[in-house]
C-alpha cells in the first residue's frame, strides 16, 4: 500500500486515461449529454456529480480510511451536511471546546428544527447520554484550548450505546491522526485550513467508514446542493499535493516556538498538544493584546488558520464571538487568549516579530 505522502503527492494523477494528463482537467459543465434515452455516462448533473470533485473525495476517504468521501463548499457545509441525519427532539452531545461558528450552527439547529446540542466536558460524555441521544461530536485537539481528546475511548463509548461517532479532524489532518481507524464513523474538515494550505479556497470535506451511512449522505449531498465548484476542487487538489512538506515544517516551526513562549515574560501561559501546528497562549494582562496585534510586522492578526502564512486570532472577538460571554468565560476562553497558526516562515523571524511586538508593549 502506498504511504501517505505518496498517497497525497499523486492526487488526480493518472486519472484522464485519454490524455494523459498528470494535472487533472476542471471540468467546469453543469450538464452532461446522455448517450441515448434511459443511459449516463455517469455523470448527469455537476451538483450530483463532477469528475473534479470525484477526484478530491476519492482522496479524503483513501487518505482517512473510509469508503466514501463527500466535497462541500465549506467546513460549516460539511458539518450541515453530517447535522441533516438527525431530526427532532434528537439530542448531538458536544464537547465544550469547539468552534465558535459550530456553535452558531448548532444553536440554529436547536431553534429551527429542535436538534439539540448537549455540551459538555469530555470526561463526562457517556453521563450525559439519554434516550434521545444520537450522536456524539468532537473535536480533537479543541477549538482554541487545544485539548487532545482520546477518540478511541470515545468511540468505545458510542459503540456501547449505538451512537453516531463525529470527530472533526481538521487540525490534524489525515496525516497526523486518522479518525476512521481509531473508531469514529464520520470525520470531517475545514478543507479551507490544512488541506488547502494557501488561503485561497473555501472547503469541507466529510469521509465515512460504513457503506450504508455513505448511501445516506450522497442522497443529502445531491438534495442539499453545497457542493465544491470545479476550481475549488483544483485548488484543493494542488493544495493537498503539498500537505506533508508544509506540515512538517509548520509543526517544527511550532514546537520551536513553544519553547521561546514559554520563556516570554510577558506570557502566562502556552497551550499545544505536543503535535501539530497549532498553539494558544494568555499574556500576562489583557491590556496588552491590541498593542501586540497592531505591533506585528511578519504574523498577520487574521481570522483563519492552516496556510502557510503565520496567523494570529484573538478567538474572544473573532472566531468565538458568537458565544456568549458567560460561556466563554465558562469554557476557559478570556480576554487573554491569543491563538497562533504557525506557518512556514524562518522561526527566527517569527520569534524575532513576536517579541518585539511584546516588548513594545
Amino acid at each position: 500500500m502506498n504511504r501517505m505522502k505518496t498517497l497525497l503527492a499523486q492526487i488526480g494523477n493518472r486519472k484522464d486515461v485519454r490524455t494523459g494528463a498528470v494535472e487533472p482537467p476542471i471540468y467546469l459543465s453543469t450538464a452532461y449529454q446522455h448517450p441515448t434515452l434511459g443511459q449516463s455516462t455517469g455523470y448527469d448533473y455537476t451538483r450530483t456529480a463532477n469528475p473534479t470533485r470525484e477526484i478530491v473525495e476519492e482522496a479524503i476517504a483513501t487518505l482517512e480510511g473510509g469508503v466514501r468521501g463527500f466535497a462541500c463548499a465549506s467546513g460549516m457545509a460539511a458539518i450541515q451536511l453530517i447535522f441533516s441525519l438527525f431530526k427532532q427532539q434528537d439530542e448531538i452531545i458536544v464537547t465544550e471546546d469547539i468552534y465558535g461558528g459550530s456553535y452558531r450552527l448548532f444553536e440554529h439547529l436547536q431553534k429551527a428544527y429542535e436538534i439539540k446540542p448537549v455540551y459538555t466536558d469530555p470526561n463526562d460524555i457517556e453521563q450525559k447520554i439519554t434516550s434521545h441521544t444520537k450522536a456524539l461530536f468532537i473535536e480533537t485537539p479543541t477549538n482554541p484550548l487545544l485539548m487532545e481528546i482520546d477518540i478511541e475511548e470515545v468511540a468505545a463509548i458510542a459503540k456501547k450505546h449505538h451512537l453516531l461517532f463525529i470527530v472533526d479532524n481538521t487540525f490534524y489532518t489525515p496525516y497526523l491522526q486518522q479518525p476512521l481507524l481509531l473508531g469514529a464513523d464520520i470525520v470531517i474538515h475545514s478543507a479551507s485550513k490544512y488541506l488547502g494550505g494557501h488561503n485561497d479556497v473555501l472547503a469541507g470535506l466529510v469521509a465515512v467508514k460504513e457503506e450504508s451511512l455513505a448511501e445516506r449522505l450522497t442522497y443529502l449531498h445531491n438534495a442539499i446542493g453545497a457542493v465544491l465548484s470545479p476550481l475549488d476542487c483544483m485548488l484543493l487538489i494542488r493544495g493537498m499535493k503539498t500537505l506533508p512538506l508544509r506540515l512538517e515544517q509548520q509543526q517544527a516551526n511550532a514546537q520551536e516556538l513553544v519553547t521561546f513562549l514559554n520563556k516570554e515574560p510577558q506570557v502566562e501561559e502556552v497551550l499545544y498538544p505536543g503535535k501539530g501546528a497549532m498553539i494558544s497562549f494568555r499574556v500576562v494582562d489583557n491590556k496588552l493584546v491590541a498593542s501586540f496585534l497592531e505591533k506585528l510586522k511578519i504574523i498577520s492578526f487574521a481570522e483563519s488558520l492552516g496556510g502557510v502564512e503565520s496567523f494570529i486570532t484573538y478567538p474572544t472577538t473573532q472566531t468565538h464571538a458568537d458565544i456568549p460571554q458567560e460561556e466563554l468565560q465558562k469554557r476557559g476562553i478570556c480576554n487573554k487568549l491569543l491563538r497562533f497558526s504557525v506557518g512556514i516562515e524562518h522561526v527566527e523571524d517569527l520569534k524575532e516579530d513576536i517579541q518585539q511586538a511584546l516588548r513594545e508593549n
